[in-house]
């Protein structure tokens, strides 16, 4: 393991994508029963996308995490999808670890909601109930966390949970990772947790493989923190770590 820190912000580098997810899964672990140590319950945020496969893989197969103690959501939702589709977020997560681990709760955002403000606003309440513990998250193409992708991301943003319309190469990224079959499948509109929302989590875990985050990567910890690349606000966090592969990690 190779390390390194940009600003706040601690960056782990791995060989392969299960030493890297393997990793993550350790610490965040750790950080969860520190936490525990004094509380009862925890509340998590979890990314849904299949660079988050071997970090919630880690995750749900180490029995002695204590997920009964632990109420969860999920940073992002596309609009209008039917309630069964497996390109769904929460359906994603349900089929990696909501589903396969006792949560004491899961909180999940309806991608059939007819009012999608509604929607926002009631999940926003969900997540405004008490401060949230821990963020496992990623990094998209574009540099986005969840679906902020630049031309949405506001650093100062005064909604918790927000409707947004995603750029194309956010959208192509939904093909690339194999979750549609083309641009044409792939929703145009989204519910996402805010920056801020994101960034309010005490520990955030930011978990990035693949050549094709590479450019997002650099980005990321060379360019000026700004919208332009919403994940360089990840260096402004007081705990956050970036959690690298070789593949992601080739530009650095």
């Amino acid at each position: 393991m190779k390390s390194l820190q940009k600003d706040l912000l601690r960056v782990q580098i791995y060989e392969t994508r299960g030493e890297m997810g393997r990793a993550a899964a350790a610490d965040i672990k750790a950080c969860m029963l520190s936490l525990l140590e004094t509380r009862d319950e925890l509340r998590m945020i979890f990314a849904a996308a299949p660079s988050q496969n071997e970090v919630l893989e880690a995750l749900v197969t180490d029995k002695d995490i204590p997920w009964e103690r632990v109420n969860a959501f999920h940073m992002d939702e596309y609009i209008g999808l039917p309630a069964d589709a497996p390109q769904g977020f929460g359906n994603f997560l349900k089929a990696h670890i909501f589903g396969l681990a006792p949560f004491k709760s899961v909180s999940y955002i309806n991608s059939t909601a007819e009012d999608a403000e509604a929607e926002c606003l009631r999940y926003a309440a969900l997540l405004a109930e008490k401060p949230v513990d821990i963020v496992v998250m990623g990094i998209g193409e574009n540099g986005h966390i969840a679906f902020n992708d630049p031309p949405v991301a506001d650093f100062e943003d005064r909604q918790a949970v927000k409707p947004v319309t995603l750029d194309e190469i956010c959208r192509n990224q939904q093909v690339n990772d194999g979750c549609f079959a083309s641009l044409a499948e792939v929703p145009k509109t989204a519910i996402t947790l805010t920056v801020p929302t994101l960034l309010a989590g005490k520990h955030l875990f930011c978990i990035v493989p693949a050549k094709t985050k590479a450019g997002a990567v650099y980005a990321t910890l060379t360019d000026a923190i700004n919208e332009k690349c919403p994940a360089t606000v990840l260096r402004r966090h007081e705990s956050a770590v970036l959690y690298l592969d070789a593949d992601s990690s080739a530009l650095l």
